[in-house]
């Protein structure tokens, strides 16, 4: 269970901080002046994709990164 409980810590952290980095690089990208003309929609649906791939990469990679 212990197991589990680290597991999950670590891949929400990963996670979160997956979305957050994307959500500022659409943002950045999309080379807007003012906070209003941002595509919410999209950067949102970006950010959550890459969280998800996230999530995915994490089952992945948990046993290597010796947590």
């Amino acid at each position: 269970m212990d197991k589990l409980k680290s597991y999950l810590q670590y891949s929400v952290e990963r996670a979160i901080k997956t979305v957050a980095q994307t959500a500022i690089a659409v943002i950045t990208g999309s080379q807007v002046l003012n906070v209003i003309d941002v595509d919410w929609g999209q950067v949102a649906g970006i950010a959550a994709l890459a969280g998800v791939m996230s999530l995915l990469t994490s089952v992945l990679v948990y046993d290597k990164a010796g947590a």
